[in-house]
């Protein structure tokens, strides 16, 4: 139990260190342009909004900060949710790098006007407001699909719950197409629409299970009818 505990706050060290570094490194170096407007509007929001969820989480909420470091594969995880993540995670690797090449260094895509960028930029911000509604209203808001039976967990229907069924996946959608809007991509607009229908599958898949596994949650399925965006889906 201590070298799992040891191990966990390795992970959160190191996550809380580097991995908001990554993306500077990863948008900027391929893009060839360290001074890059666009690419770092999209940096210091996304930097400051992965800050601003752990450090809410670790003073608020540390069981679900914990469960958010949960590796892939364990615990009750789901088979199938092993596999779309992978293929999740394949495809927006090649999205985060496509998008500065494209943009930025190539310039395959045409030029975006600029409120369009301006655009881009409003939706990754209300994503990320969004996101962290979500992280503060659900202390079981897991990255893997599965039921927590170890937190005694139970239906959120309260918040962004009370408009949609999944408010991280819809702020997640909105992020999708105000990045490549902001950094000015064509083709990461293109790439976003798979991942689209990634993130649909899993939450019609993740509803079927919450319906099987979660006392409570067919009714409150009943009572919030939409899934990411009231009145269509």
């Amino acid at each position: 139990m201590d070298a799992e505990k040891n191990n966990l706050k390795i992970r959160q060290i190191v996550f809380l260190l580097i991995y908001p570094l990554i993306y500077p490194v990863l948008i900027l170096g391929l893009a060839g342009d360290w001074l890059w407007v666009e690419g770092w509007l999209w940096v210091g929001t996304f930097v400051v909004a992965i800050y601003s969820v752990c450090i809410y989480l670790l003073i608020k909420d540390p069981a679900l900060l914990k469960e958010r470091f949960q590796m892939p594969g364990s615990k009750n995880q789901k088979n199938w949710d092993k596999i779309l993540l992978t293929i999740f995670f394949i495809i927006i690797l090649v999205w985060l790098v496509i998008m500065p090449l494209d943009a930025k260094r190539f310039g395959w895509s045409p030029e975006f006007p600029l409120w369009l960028k301006i655009i881009g930029w409003i939706l990754t911000a209300i994503a990320w407001v969004l996101i962290f509604q979500t992280f503060r209203e659900n202390t079981f808001a897991s990255p893997l699909v599965r039921i927590q039976t170890e937190r005694k967990q139970k239906v959120i229907s309260t918040g962004p719950y009370s408009i949609v069924r999944h408010p991280m996946y819809a702020g997640f959608l909105l992020w999708l197409f105000g990045t490549p809007l902001l950094l000015g991509s064509l083709y990461g607009l293109l790439i976003a629409f798979p991942l689209v229908g990634l993130i649909a599958i899993r939450a019609v898949k993740e509803e079927k299970m919450l319906k099987e596994e979660l006392e409570g949650y067919e009714s409150y399925a009943r009572q919030v009818k939409y899934r990411f965006i009231p009145k269509v889906w």
